[in-house]
C-alpha cells in the first residue's frame, strides 16, 4: 500500500470546515488556522492526512483549551518530539484512519514561518514541486507503509527546499 495519493482538490475544502469546527469552539487566544503540508499544495501527491496549524497567541492559551479541542475527537500528544509544538491528531474511530494532524504554535513562533514558506514556495514554483513529488515517489516505494522511515527518507530534501525558501520569505 502506497503511503501517498494522487492530489485531491477537496483537501483544502476538508481543511477549511475543519478550521471552521476549530473557529466555532470559540478558543481563547487562538488567532488563525492555517492548512500547512503536501495536502495545501494544489497538484501534489500527498498521504492523505490534512495537516493544520492553529497559531495561539501563548503556549499556556493552547494548554488551557486542550480538553476543549479534545471534545471534538483530537487527541493530544502535547509537545511529541518538537518544543514549543501541542501536537494534536484526530483519528477515524470507525476505521482508525488518520484524518488531520494539527500542529499548534504560539504566534511568533519560527515554526510558523518554516512551514508557511515551504508551502508557498512549492505552491508558486512548479519545478520544486515537480521534484518533491519525486522524492516523495522514491521514499513511497522504498518505504511503503513505513510513515517513519517514509519521513526520514525525504527529510533531507526538505531541509534543503526550507532553507531555500526562507531565504526569500518575508
Amino acid at each position: 500500500m502506497s503511503l501517498i495519493v494522487a492530489p485531491d482538490p477537496n483537501w483544502p475544502v476538508q481543511a477549511q470546515a475543519e478550521a471552521d469546527r476549530w473557529r466555532a469552539l470559540e478558543l481563547p487566544g487562538l488567532v488563525t488556522i492555517h492548512h500547512i503540508g503536501s495536502t495545501s499544495v494544489p497538484g501534489l501527491p500527498a498521504k492523505p492526512i490534512i495537516d493544520l496549524l492553529p497559531v495561539f497567541e501563548t503556549t499556556d492559551a493552547c494548554d488551557a483549551v486542550q480538553t476543549r479541542i479534545e471534545s471534538i475527537g483530537y487527541e493530544w500528544l502535547g509537545e511529541f518530539g518538537l518544543p514549543g509544538r501541542r501536537y494534536v491528531r484526530l483519528i477515524d474511530p470507525d476505521t482508525g484512519k488518520r484524518l488531520f494532524h494539527a500542529h499548534c504554535y504560539a504566534q511568533g513562533s519560527a515554526e510558523i514561518t518554516r512551514h508557511l514558506a515551504l508551502r508557498d514556495v512549492l505552491r508558486d514554483n512548479a519545478p520544486l514541486r515537480a521534484a518533491y513529488t519525486s522524492v516523495k515517489a522514491r521514499c513511497a516505494a522504498l518505504h511503503p507503509g513505513d510513515h517513519q522511515a517514509y519521513g526520514a527518507c525525504k527529510a533531507d530534501w526538505i531541509d534543503k527546499a526550507e532553507t531555500k525558501a526562507l531565504e526569500h520569505y518575508s
